[in-house]
């Protein structure tokens, strides 16, 4: 037998039918009409949310759209925070639907002269990777008769311990080396654009306090030098993001009171908040992983060697993240759950398997649950980020999972 993560708070306390925003799993299959399906818990969003307005009053909240892209969700968060991170012309076009393109910004490497384009049109902030990205906006915005909005990712001289994903104190495709943004700043204003800032991203998937309250005081340490080494003071700087959320056994919540309380401490020492500069945070599976839940039904149980495998017909085509195949080194297995009989005892130990043509198909490695039949649903939790659009859905030609978004109560 192999552990798994922890429920969400929200469902761990459950008995019985598991219920998403108040109604039962059945019922949201049955709303959409055949499973496999993602509902996602609008409330549980928005009471992240407001835990990170409580713990953060004097800092901006982003959010990072990669994590969970879909339109319908999207439209709920947009009001609850303060500017959208987009990463694709793709993005950038349903952030633009919900959000005014002064309160988005584009960054990652590799934008093409069309994409460049595309965003100084629509006035949204790019973040530049390079001299030559900057050197190629600054130009398309020569063409266009509009002075594009620029910041500069800058690539760190740290790293975020701990996390999940480093992003800093290497080289790197994301950013300008820290020794080299600060005489990039001063040719962007030189050019004419409309200078926003620094954007400064260590890592993601952190679990430790102790390690984002030392790399968010060392990324205020560099945006003062950097600033001072320009001769400019940013308008923002976004610190990054790097909030984990614990998927596996043995993960511990991180404490965001903590993390908050040492910044807003920081912030009113440094001298860029003196001088105006406002400060973002960057979050996504922080926001919506735990307000996710995959439902899949189970179409076949059997026996091969000694073990017991409960087939589902779902897998990794919709949850890549969840079957070990996206960023994780060493297989664990997410939080799963008989879905009709949540806190019951487990009965035995069974491999949760997807109907795709491969062993890497696999939701479940040897999980001890309780008696599991043809026709339970199979909840999968922490599916509110990096699920269906993370995963090959076109992979053997099934078809894709249904999106749901529970309303927020009261709308």
């Amino acid at each position: 037998m192999k552990p798994i993560g922890p429920l969400p708070p929200e469902f761990a306390g459950q008995k019985g039918a598991l219920t998403i925003a108040g109604r039962d799993a059945e019922t949201w299959a049955a709303t959409a009409g055949d499973t496999p399906l993602f509902v996602y818990d609008s409330d549980i969003v928005a009471a992240r949310v407001a835990r990170f307005r409580t713990a953060f009053p004097a800092v901006d909240l982003h959010y990072a759209i990669k994590a969970n892209p879909h339109a319908d969700l999207l439209a709920r968060i947009a009001p609850l925070v303060d500017g959208l991170d987009v990463a694709s012309v793709g993005e950038l076009e349903v952030a633009l639907a919900v959000k005014p393109a002064a309160a988005i910004s584009f960054a990652g490497p590799g934008k093409r002269d069309g994409e460049l384009a595309a965003a100084i049109r629509a006035g949204a902030t790019l973040n530049v990777e390079s001299e030559g990205e900057a050197a190629r906006a600054l130009r398309q915005g020569e063409a266009l008769g509009i002075a594009p909005r620029l910041a500069v990712r800058v690539n760190p001289d740290m790293e975020l311990r701990g996390s999940g994903m480093k992003m800093g104190g290497r080289p790197s495709p994301f950013g300008v080396d820290a020794a080299r943004a600060a005489a990039l700043v001063q040719a962007i204003v030189a050019g004419g654009a409309d200078w926003r800032g620094f954007h400064i991203y260590a890592g993601s998937q952190a679990l430790s306090a102790e390690a984002v309250i030392e790399t968010q005081a060392a990324t205020l340490t560099l945006s003062e030098r950097l600033a001072e080494e320009a001769g400019h003071v940013p308008p923002l700087v976004n610190l990054g993001g790097g909030f984990g959320v614990p998927y596996f056994a043995g993960d511990i919540p991180l404490d965001v009171e903590r993390i908050g309380a040492a910044l807003t401490a920081a912030l009113a020492r440094c001298d860029l908040t003196i001088a105006g500069t406002r400060y973002a945070i960057e979050l996504g599976r922080w926001l919506v992983a735990e307000a996710g839940v995959y439902l899949t039904r189970v179409v076949d149980v059997k026996e091969s060697g000694g073990e017991i495998f409960v087939v589902v017909d779902g897998g990794l085509h919709h949850q890549l993240a969840a079957s070990g195949n996206f960023g994780t080194v060493v297989r664990r297995n997410y939080p799963i759950a008989v879905a009709a009989r949540m806190g019951e005892a487990a009965e035995a130990t069974v491999s949760v398997v997807g109907p795709l043509c491969t062993p890497l198909d696999r939701l479940g490695d040897r999980v001890a649950l309780p008696r599991t039949a043809v026709g339970d649903l199979v909840a999968i939790f922490l599916a509110g980020a990096y699920g269906a659009s993370a995963s090959p859905a076109a992979f053997l030609g099934h078809p894709p999972a249904t999106e749901l978004v529970a309303p927020l109560s009261g709308s």
